[in-house]
Parts: structure tokens; C-alpha cells; sequence
């Protein structure tokens, strides 16, 4: 199927009730509103491209944590192959919006989702999936064969390097699996996928260095013993923010998969040091003071989202609290007092769930809005 035109930009926010245009400063955003400073986002870019492109492996950064069809296809025009998504509902946004080479890392399991998987499956024929059981895979083939449908989908087996969160053991059941799929009609083996999520924070370079290169050595000796029975892993995809440095060291690793160097967060930074700057903030407004050295702000937990701890102001000196869905708290010992109305913008702790709280990016370079990117899959978690 030829490519679709992927969706342009807008000039202005759509569905507001006020009106924010390119080319307005920063200061005329409501807030809480989420901002990204365009010098530092391409800075991000260049750094993990310029690194990782020269060492042989494709680069797919996962859209779970940009949700954005535009922001996919500038990172293809930096040199990345395709994108990968962790939901269906999230392939279903993108494939529409014109991306269609996508890595769906996230097992497609029971009848309702097979069945938009399949419907997907009918237009967009490059799409690809992940399978970890003989049920899943057998549940898939079996409704495409139902569907009519001719073609195969690419299918990866996804091993557990040891997050132990979803995929299959190495060994006889990765091969058992294996020979599975490749008996199955409407399914084409060609790679297989284990990604090492619980190494992603790891502080320290030399011990997360250590604990992926252990992981990596389980995914490339499964990929050889399932050639060695005789199946074509063409691809062998892996790695995230904090990893996939070494990942693309490892002969046998085709493929990476970052995402969240894009922007960046507290809990990556305190992680990987400050190779990749945090470039999207949330920008909030102090509505109330409470008393010499505290204040409030109008962004709480429906803006800031606190799994990976409390937010940061990007302002040194300022503690965040929170103090419920719509407010946080700000204090200081030492500094300039902050006033009712003054504009303070806050750096997330985990970068992937804050952005699904939000409708629009608003990209600015020097304070003027240069673009403005709507969220397209932002609560898109089937």
C-alpha cells in the first residue's frame, strides 16, 4: 500500500478555548501546559544518532513515550527505521496518521484486540508483532486465516532477558515456540525481540554496562540457536534509553529501540548523567502563597505524574510537593521569593505517563512558539 502523507502540523491549537498560534511567546500559554525546547530536543537527536548509526544497527525508538505520529517521522528523516509502539491502539493512531513500519513490542492477547489487529492487518501489511505463547500465536493466525487475508505478519518471538515481565524463556521453550510459529500459516517468523527494561535506571555505567552485556548474551545465543534449527531471525531488536549504547556493541543486535532521550526526565538523568538534556518541561503558574517560602502552583498529579518520584523545578533551589490533582507545592531556604503569578516550569520524573496527560506539545526555540504537536495517541493504552 502506497504511504500515506503523515499528518502536518497545525498552526494553532485546535479545541481551546482560547487561541495560541506559532509565532506567540511562550508567556501566552494557559497552564499547566507541556513545552519543549526545540534547541535541546535536536541536541538529543544528534547525540544518540551521530553515536549509534555509525555502529551498524537500526535505530526504532519507541512512540510510547512521544505518542506523536509527527515527532516519529522527524526522527525517520534523522535516520530511524520505522518506530515501535507498546499498544495496538497506539499502531492503529500511527498507521492512520501515515507511519506504517511499526514494531507493536506489547503481545496482541484475546479475541476483542486479535480481532483489530487483524482489521489493521488488512490496510497496513508492514506492521509487525510480537509473540511470547503457542495460545497467543495460534489465536492470531487463526483469525487472519478466518479474515481472508493472504499475507503473513511479521512476527518476532519475544524472549525474557530477565525482566520477567512478559516474554519467553530461553532455551527449549524459545525454540519450541519458535518451530510454532514457523508451522503456522499466517504468520512469518523473523526475529526476535528481549528487551532488558529492568536494567534501564541502573545507576552506575560500568554495572548497567555489565548487567546488558549478561542480557544480551542470552538474546543473541537464542537468535543463533534458532537459526541453527533452522529459522530466519533477520532481526534482533532490544535496548531503551539507558542501554542501547551498549546494545549496538553486541554483534548480533540489529536493532535498538529508544525512546525517552527524546526529552528526558529526572528518573534517566539521576540514571545516565546528562549526555541527553531534558528538554520538555511542564509549565505551570504560582496561584497562592502559603506563608514566606512556600507557594502553590496550579500543577498536580493530573499534570505531573510521580511513579518515578517527585518532579523537579528547573529552577535550582525549589522543592516540589504535591498537594493533589490540581496544585503542588514549591519551597526554598535560600533564593529569590517566587510571587502570585510568576511562571515556574517543571522538569517530569518519568517522561512517558506525564505526556499522556496532555493534549498539545508546544515547541519553542528562544521562548517563541515554533510548533505546535498534538498528542495523537495520548490515552491510547489498549
Amino acid at each position: 500500500m502506497q504511504r500515506q502523507t503523515i499528518f502536518q502540523a497545525p498552526t494553532a491549537a485546535a479545541n481551546m478555548p482560547y487561541t495560541i498560534n506559532v509565532g506567540d511567546p511562550i508567556s501566552a500559554l494557559d497552564t499547566p501546559s507541556m513545552i519543549v525546547d526545540l534547541d535541546l530536543m535536536e541536541k538529543n537527536i544528534d547525540a544518540l544518532f551521530s553515536q549509534l548509526l555509525p555502529m551498524g544497527v537500526n535505530i526504532r525508538p519507541h512512540s510510547k513515550t512521544t505518542k506523536s505520529a509527527i515527532l516519529a517521522e522527524k526522527l525517520i528523516t534523522a535516520g530511524a527505521k520505522g518506530a515501535c509502539v507498546a499498544k495496538l491502539s497506539e499502531a492503529e493512531v500511527m498507521c492512520a496518521k501515515g507511519l506504517t513500519d511499526i514494531l507493536i513490542t506489547c503481545e496482541v492477547v484475546g479475541p476483542t484486540k486479535v480481532k483489530r489487529l487483524v482489521d489493521l492487518f488488512q490496510s497496513y501489511k508492514e506492521i509487525r508483532i510480537v509473540v511470547d505463547s503457542e495460545e497467543g500465536a495460534k489465536a492470531i493466525d487463526t483469525a487472519i486465516g478466518e479474515s481472508g487475508v493472504a499475507d503473513r505478519i511479521l512476527t518476532l518471538i519475544d524472549l525474557d532477558v530477565g525482566l520477567h515481565r512478559t516474554g519467553v524463556e530461553p532455551g527449549e521453550p524459545a525454540l519450541q515456540l519458535a518451530k510454532t510459529v514457523a508451522g503456522l500459516k499466517h504468520l512469518k517468523l523473523i526475529g526476535i525481540q528481549g528487551y532488558e527494561g529492568h536494567l534501564q535506571h541502573l545507576h552506575g555505567f560500568d554495572e548497567r554496562k555489565r548487567a546488558c552485556l549478561e542480557s544480551m548474551k542470552i538474546l543473541v545465543d537464542t537468535a543463533e540457536a534458532l537459526r541453527k534449527a533452522g529459522h530466519q531471525i533477520d532481526v534482533v531488536t532490544t535496548g531503551g534509553t539507558g542501554t542501547a549504547e551498549f546494545c549496538a556493541t553486541v554483534k548480533g543486535v540489529t536493532e535498538v529501540q529508544p525512546g525517552s532521550f527524546l526529552f528526558m526526565d529526572t528518573d534517566y538523568r539521576n540514571a545516565v548523567g546528562t549526555k541527553y538534556k531534558n528538554s520538555l518541561t511542564i509549565l505551570a503558574t504560582v496561584i497562592s502563597k502559603q506563608g514566606p517560602k512556600q507557594i502553590t502552583i496550579d500543577a498536580g498529579l493530573k499534570s505531573l505524574t510521580t511513579d518515578s518520584g517527585l518532579a523537579e523545578c528547573k529552577t535550582l533551589g525549589y522543592t516540589y510537593g504535591v498537594l493533589g490533582d490540581e496544585h503542588g507545592s514549591l519551597s526554598w531556604k535560600d533564593g529569590a521569593d517566587l510571587k502570585i503569578g510568576d511562571r515556574v516550569e517543571m522538569i517530569p520524573s518519568h517522561i512517558d505517563p506525564t505526556i499522556n496527560l496532555h493534549d498539545f506539545y508546544y515547541a519553542h526555540r528562544n521562548g517563541t512558539i515554533e510548533a505546535i504537536w498534538p498528542v495523537d495517541a495520548r490515552g491510547k493504552v489498549q
